[in-house]
């Protein structure tokens, strides 16, 4: 409780000895507090010092709150702190400093919201599935040799529309997407065409596209697709969100940071989904990525050159 913090005591004693009516000494307030005469005295004695702190607070805040509102979604302590890092000029502060100052003045991350797309797939699932090549090996082999790909609902104004994805797991980049206004196979396939004619130079027949059993992807379109593209596919088992848990977890973030409040048509919501990959892309800085955003960790991974002035952290950068 703050009350309990001897500085707050102090607070209440100093408040109450300076009204006109007040008979208590400062003995007998420290006694009633539990609290001893030099340390009030010392607190006392520290006004001006106390000051100081509070005014580099409310700077160092102002600095925070403007890297948590940057671009209109709300960030956790550390997506601040790599975006500080990123600001111009470059901002470095303590981890411990910033959520110390979002708890002070009361700033927060949502809290991530379940997946309910998943019984959806799983009642339209057919039989044609492939093996889990993958078995959970996200990052294990490099670049552009472990691509994720999945399906979430979108709702909008008491209605739904679809977001079709292909992520890098190594890299986290969105590579490809679609968005549909319904779950027909023809906006998965339209992914992966994207996905071939923009990167399909850096793709090799090592190369695996991974996916739930949902209907899309034991469709024979989009199993021939990925044949004719020389890729390999790879399924989760039945039921388990683990197998692909990067992507899971992409949506999962992307639900929690986009607003679709005032979105009432499709072209609307569609307008809020590619600004968000846009900003997910190259300004969404992760922990995991060298505190970079996927597309600036793909080009440190691939040329070695780390582009922020502190020094790049140990890691696997020759993929």
């Amino acid at each position: 409780m703050i009350l309990d913090r001897p500085d707050a005591k102090f607070q209440i004693i100093h408040d109450i000895l300076s009204q006109e009516q007040n008979k208590l000494t400062v003995a007998d307030m420290c006694e009633m507090a539990g609290v001893s005469r030099s340390g009030y005295y010392r607190w006392i004695n520290a006004a001006d010092t106390r000051q100081e702190r509070e005014a580099q607070d409310t700077e160092d805040f102002a600095l925070i709150l403007s890297a948590y509102q940057y671009r209109g979604y709300s960030k956790g302590a550390r997506s601040i702190y790599m975006c500080l890092l990123h600001s111009n000029p470059p901002v470095l502060m303590n981890l411990k400093k910033i959520r110390r100052l979002m708890q002070k003045y009361n700033l927060f991350c949502p809290i991530r919201k379940a997946n309910p797309y998943r019984r959806m797939a799983k009642a339209l699932q057919t039989h044609n599935r492939a093996d889990n090549l993958l078995q959970r090996e996200f990052t294990k082999h490099g670049p552009r040799k472990v691509l994720l790909t999945d399906i979430t609902y979108i709702p909008h104004n008491g209605e739904f529309c679809y977001l079709s994805t292909i992520l890098d797991a190594f890299t986290k980049q969105v590579l490809s997407y679609a968005l549909s206004k319904s779950l027909e196979v023809d906006f998965v396939l339209e992914t992966v065409n994207t996905l071939i004619n923009r990167h399909g130079i850096s793709l090799s027949e090592e190369t695996l596209i991974h996916s739930d059993q949902g209907f899309h992807y034991t469709s024979y379109s989009f199993i021939q697709i990925v044949k004719d593209a020389e890729l390999r596919q790879s399924m989760s088992r039945r039921g388990n969100c683990w197998d692909n848990a990067p992507q899971e977890s992409f949506y999962g973030h992307m639900k929690d940071e986009i607003n679709l409040d005032e979105c009432l048509t499709f072209h609307e919501v569609k307008t809020v989904i590619d600004d968000w990959i846009d900003y997910y892309n190259n300004e969404r800085y992760q922990w995991q990525l060298a505190k970079l955003s996927p597309n600036e960790y793909y080009q440190y991974i691939t040329t070695g050159i780390y582009p922020l002035l502190i020094p790049p952290p140990k890691t696997n950068i020759e993929g």
